[in-house]
């Protein structure tokens, strides 16, 4: 145990937690509390600065006072424009005057009694709290989430848009998110990061659990768009039973510190998987993408792809692993990484992984590194393009692929112009020239 993790506990005891969480959150603080703190020995954490988590000013959870009427426009100029269901959190505090309520949605502080025992039945069962130790911390700080439930053969018409935004003066952040979709069911949830105003130096702990029963069908996102100065450390945790499908889209913009885990297991035979990432670190930010996939069972599809353009003194690590048990016969899996480093002092530290114990499997896992290619920046520099907008087209062309398979239209028309325009801003370029970034894939 070390410091900061006792600070860490200490910090919870400002909070007031529900009754029927009291027994589990404090479970959850003697494991984070006898848990080792990772070093620089700690494989999974070996490339991950912590001493920055240390020295945050870790002195009270967030609260909404001081969020004025601007930073309210601010707010709302800054969602995504979805007719969808719609939970606002601010600085981990639940915000009713944007949000938008339905009854398939409910706080963990609102649950009935069968809610309450839907969500015990669930929370932090999907993983173990060792290989995970933030995820160990977000139990230990639990006094509010969300429980997103869809009965059995239900389909939600509309999708459900989760918001949590960091404003105001440095503070701690506990985010939690349990989805359960029963047998045959279909939903499409939207987890959208972001800051408001001059937001300081703070801690977002951030988890996501999904149990998707037999059948089952979940489009996900999980958009982390947060300032240059946040320190987030998040996971989603993945249980796939027969013949359910999960279909993710993950970005990072960058950080002073972001770490994402990705915990998904195919526990039922038929499970399918499509995660697709995208991670964009500049300046000094560091990004890090950890993703774990367990075939335990027969005949479960993985795909994984995930791209990053890390550009100045940023850098990003990914490691991406797949486990394939003795008896997951039948399995089909795939890992792509694929980075392009813009800048001489950009970093990236990749390692694709496959641990295969079954002998009648197909599985390819592969990374690669590069800089922009230098012939076709010279084509279009011959065809009276800049050096910098022969820049802006290839960058975004690397990663528009993936922006372009996004299957919902108003979080692909929301991102595609912010990130070209984002680097059309690194390079000190009009809005008009960031334009030509949209027309990289024609």
């Amino acid at each position: 145990m070390t410091d900061f993790q006792s600070q860490a506990i200490k910090l919870a005891a400002q909070q007031q937690p529900l009754q029927w969480l009291q027994s589990f959150r404090a479970a959850a603080a003697n494991d984070w509390l006898a848990s080792a703190w990772p070093t620089r020995k700690t494989e999974h954490w070996k490339y991950t600065p912590l001493q920055g988590l240390q020295k945050t000013l870790l002195t009270a959870f967030g609260n909404r006072s001081g969020f004025s009427a601007e930073l309210d426009a601010e707010l709302r100029r800054q969602l995504i424009p979805l007719d969808a269901l719609r939970l606002v959190f601010i600085n981990g505090v639940f915000d009713a005057d944007n949000s938008i309520l339905a009854d398939v949605a409910v706080r963990f502080s609102q649950a009935n009694s069968e809610q309450q025992a839907l969500i015990e039945k669930h929370l932090g069962k999907i993983v173990e709290g060792e290989r995970h130790l933030f995820a160990t911390l977000n139990n230990a700080w639990l006094d509010e989430g969300v429980l997103l439930h869809v009965p059995r053969n239900q389909r939600l018409e509309k999708p459900v848009y989760i918001v949590n935004i960091t404003s105001g003066a440095a503070c701690a952040s506990n985010q939690r998110l349990l989805i359960v979709l029963d047998e045959n069911a279909q939903a499409e949830v939207v987890e959208h990061y972001f800051t408001c105003g001059a937001a300081q130096t703070g801690f977002v702990n951030s988890l996501t659990e999904i149990y998707l029963a037999d059948g089952a069908n979940l489009q996900h996102y999980r958009l982390n768009m947060e300032a240059e100065q946040a320190q987030h450390v998040g996971a989603v945790h993945v249980d796939l039973q027969r013949n359910a499908r999960l279909r993710g889209f993950a970005l990072a913009l960058g950080a002073s510190v972001m770490r994402i885990d990705y915990q998904l297991n195919h526990r039922g035979p038929g499970a399918e998987l499509d995660l697709q990432g995208v991670y964009l670190p500049r300046n000094q930010q560091v990004v890090d993408y950890h993703t774990n996939i367990c075939h335990w069972v027969p005949h479960c599809t993985s795909n994984e792809v995930f791209r990053g353009i890390i550009s100045d003194s940023a850098q990003a690590i990914f490691n991406g692993r797949i486990y394939i048990h003795q008896d997951a016969q039948k399995t089909l899996a795939e890992l792509s990484n694929k980075n392009l480093l813009t800048s001489n002092k950009a970093e990236v530290n990749t390692k694709p992984e496959l641990e295969i114990y079954a002998d009648d499997v197909k599985c390819a896992h592969g990374a690669t590194i590069s800089q922009l290619n230098e012939n076709a920046c010279y084509y279009l520099r011959s065809r009276g393009l800049s050096r910098a907008e022969a820049d802006v087209m290839l960058s975004f062309g690397f990663i528009n692929e993936l922006l372009e398979q996004i299957a919902q239209p108003v979080v692909h028309d929301y991102l595609q112009p912010r990130l070209a325009h984002l680097f059309g801003r690194d390079l000190n370029l009009t809005a008009e020239v960031a334009d030509l970034a949209e027309l990289s894939d024609d």
